[in-house]
């Protein structure tokens, strides 16, 4: 008897117990699901606002389409710079390297480094406008230029986009970077001796994104050809280039971005190089006509903890080219007749590159740089006349920086150069400010 009333009781008390339990693992979910609610529940109404907002704007723009009120976005990049430098300015080359465009060393002293003034906007809902004039210290002179000037396809559709005017090329990863965007203060060696710091022309260029889980672009330009390292040509198409780029995320800390191009002239005409005059003379200017053809190997890798580069982050750069060129070198200004020799370049080189941001407003980085040549010709004493003939040297700089960082418009900097380029190695020292006011752009990766 006594065991068939304590059965019953057994039974009830394991049924209430499990009612128990389970009302205490619900009251559990439910507030488990009541956070989530209360983390989330505001960033899911903020993308439910953005995405209302942006239906609107897309409205709009359908609804004035054809209208340009005319409502650009201008920014300013103030960038100063103290110089210092051991060696004299008049006197910097890179043997092998015949020097054009804007290469050589900044100003010794105080200036104004390289700012800009930009205006950029939508023209309609087909195409985006952009230009930039730049400022710079030369011999004492600030100098004014046109370094931007184009039009740009929206909404292409498939991938398409076509670029129209003065640009920067898509030949290598840093030429397309405005100056204020580089990790360090002046070019890479490979950049001053190919390019004469940047490759700008005129022309057309042509994008295609395609629809691929990893980023691959594809890519071609043509250009007058009438800028350097071209020079000449005016009139129809100079140079063109083609470019590919892939890349991706591995993870959510690390990406990468690889990249090959090729650029190429087949009828350089007086590409004018760095002019000297040797004990007051007359200045003499080397000058190259004939083909010449440039091609590059691009490596990004970037990574930031859980994603987030915020406060740390490491990326890694890295660049080689190599140039190809046959044709003629006259030195002008040597009197009649001109000094000339025939020409077989071959240039080569590169950099790699280390940057840190091991706090919110701190970040360092290394640099190495390292160019070589193997130049041929009939007569040597042109070539080393025209800065051509190695002189048996292989240029080369180690850099370092440390730049604080008050904000995404303020930088400061501080960097040092141990520069092995001629056979004198210089010691060099910046002191820079870069500042963005106004509206300013996305950057790439």
């Amino acid at each position: 008897m006594r065991h068939s009333l304590l059965l019953p009781v057994i039974a009830a008390t394991l049924f209430n117990s499990n009612w128990v339990f389970a009302d205490s693992e619900a009251e559990t979910i439910k507030q488990q699901l009541e956070t989530i609610q209360k983390e989330y529940g505001q960033a899911i109404e903020d993308l439910e606002n953005r995405l209302l907002e942006t239906e609107q704007n897309v409205r709009q723009t359908n609804t004035h389409a054809g209208q340009n009120s005319f409502n650009p976005a201008i920014s300013i990049i103030l960038d100063g710079r103290y110089s210092g430098f051991g060696n004299d300015l008049e006197g910097y080359e890179l043997p092998g390297f015949a020097l054009g465009g804007e290469a050589g060393l900044a100003e010794k002293g105080f200036s104004v480094g390289h700012s800009e003034l930009v205006i950029s906007t939508n023209v309609d809902d087909k195409f985006f406008g952009k230009i930039t004039l730049a400022f710079d210290d030369h011999d004492g002179e600030t100098e004014a230029e046109l370094e931007e000037a184009f039009i740009q396809t929206l909404g292409l559709g498939n991938g398409l986009t076509i670029t129209a005017g003065r640009f920067f090329s898509q030949v290598g990863y840093l030429n397309q970077q405005h100056e204020h965007q580089w990790d360090f203060a002046d070019a890479p060696l490979i950049y001053r001796g190919l390019f004469g710091d940047q490759l700008i022309d005129d022309g057309v260029q042509m994008t295609w994104i395609a629809p691929t889980e990893l980023f691959l672009q594809l890519g071609t330009e043509l250009f007058s050809g009438s800028r350097f390292p071209a020079g000449g040509r005016t009139n129809g198409v100079g140079a063109w280039t083609v470019f590919a780029d892939i890349g991706g995320d591995i993870g959510i800390e690390h990406s990468w971005q690889l990249g090959v191009s090729h650029w190429q002239a087949n009828n350089v005409e007086e590409r004018a190089g760095e002019s000297h005059a040797d004990d007051g003379g007359e200045a003499e200017t080397p000058s190259f006509n004939g083909e010449s053809e440039i091609n590059a190997l691009d490596l990004v890798y970037k990574w930031a903890p859980n994603g987030n580069p915020s406060h740390r982050n490491v990326r890694f750069q890295f660049e080689y080219f190599e140039r190809k060129e046959q044709g003629d070198v006259v030195i002008l200004g040597s009197g009649l007749p001109f000094e000339m020799t025939r020409f077989d370049g071959h240039q080569k080189g590169g950099y790699a590159q280390t940057v840190y941001k091991f706090q919110r407003q701190w970040q360092t980085g290394f640099r190495y740089d390292r160019l070589a040549s193997q130049n041929r010709g009939s007569d040597a004493d042109v070539l080393a006349e025209a800065g051509l003939d190695n002189e048996g040297h292989a240029p080369q700089r180690y850099s370092v920086t440390l730049e604080w960082l008050p904000s995404e418009f303020s930088r400061l900097r501080l960097q040092y150069n141990r520069d092995e380029s001629s056979e004198e190695t210089d010691d060099q020292i910046f002191l820079q400010y870069t500042m963005s006011l106004g509206s300013h752009g996305a950057h790439q990766f």
